[in-house]
């Protein structure tokens, strides 16, 4: 009997060991494509994140190798795309850019709808379990988190003194929204990557375009735009998310450890956006600026009439042609969700 319990606990012994051995977490290597390469984001918080950060945290089950999407000749709007088919396992891209894939893009970064930071981040939380769905359920990937980057303002290649003088210049937008908006003016939104707009600035092909305060400068903008036009007029949103059988390949815990972290992420590049925003105004405009020499543009601080000129193109035009693209259910959400928030009521003519 006493032979026979023995054996009777080795085999239980040897049960729980292959459990656990079943339960252990499989090392996984991800292949990342990261935001815009230039960006201080990329380089001091997303790189380190993915190499160092995350790594630790999991305890060595996650690995990862990161590049910026536009080292890997692409444009941006097709990361989610090539995502999902399992090009690679995390992505990261604007959201702006994949608007019009499906107008819910836009819902957290409206142009106009987001004076100041703090609102746009109350904004991103109030809509993001509906865009966190879209993205599950129509585009099949799991989303991580959301970023953003300081103030999208207006870089100008002759003077600009207020949003009236828009009129008729041809202005680089990243998304829908932003092209409304500048349509609002009598502008022209021109839809152009990232890496083209410096020399389209210098040449001339641009009057104006539209980037963060510190984007702008590290891509050298200043070189053809002379005027840096000082209004926020959204925050260039993006989203992480990792392709869904990659997902599937984490274990609970280590699923739980990637959301916790990259939401410490999310933190981080919130602060660094903050610190920025000036930082960005002051290296353009000849003020002290720690990411290099000051650029000589001219500063054009935005007037209270502009203000309500921007709120004007909000109402008028940007909400109105944004609902009709985006439809009665995703319109019903922002409504219950943004809406709320902002004390505005989107319509579906």
């Amino acid at each position: 009997m006493k032979r026979a319990n023995q054996c009777l606990l080795g085999v239980l012994v040897l049960g729980l060991g292959i459990g656990q051995a079943a339960q252990a977490q499989t090392k996984v290597n991800l292949q990342v494509v990261g935001n815009l390469g230039i960006t201080t984001q990329y380089k001091e918080l997303e790189t380190p994140f993915w190499t160092k950060e995350l790594p630790a945290a999991t305890k060595g089950a996650i690995s990862a190798s990161i590049k910026p999407w536009n080292e890997m000749g692409l444009k941006g709007p097709e990361v989610f795309r090539l995502l999902s088919q399992g090009v690679f396992d995390v992505g990261n891209t604007q959201l702006g850019f994949v608007a019009g894939d499906n107008a819910i893009n836009d819902a957290t970064d409206l142009a106009g709808v987001s004076p100041t930071i703090q609102t746009f981040h109350q904004v991103t939380d109030a809509f993001r379990p509906h865009l966190y769905r879209y993205y599950e359920e129509k585009v099949k990937v799991k989303p991580l988190g959301m970023l953003s980057f300081q103030a999208q303002v207006l870089y100008c290649r002759s003077e600009i003194r207020s949003l009236a003088d828009l009129k008729g210049r041809k202005v680089r937008t990243s998304g829908a929204s932003q092209a409304d908006f500048v349509g609002y003016f009598g502008g022209t939104g021109v839809n152009m990557a990232f890496g083209e707009v410096q020399q389209a600035l210098q040449n001339g092909v641009l009057d104006c375009a539209i980037t963060g305060t510190l984007g702008g400068y590290k891509a050298k903008w200043y070189d053809g735009a002379k005027y840096l036009y000082a209004l926020p007029i959204n925050w260039a949103a993006s989203l992480t998310a990792m392709n869904q059988k990659t997902w599937n390949k984490l274990d609970a815990a280590t699923q739980k450890t990637v959301l916790q972290e990259f939401g410490r992420l999310e933190k981080a590049v919130y602060e660094q956006n903050v610190r920025e925003n000036d930082m960005g105004l002051a290296c353009n405009t000849g003020g002290q600026c720690p990411e290099g020499p000051a650029a000589k543009m001219i500063l054009v601080e935005p007037s209270a009439a502009d203000l309500e000129l921007r709120r004007k193109a909000l109402l008028e035009h940007v909400l109105p042609r944004w609902a009709a693209r985006c439809g009665a259910q995703c319109v019903k959400d922002w409504n219950a969700s943004v809406g709320k928030a902002v004390n505005l009521t989107a319509k579906v003519n």
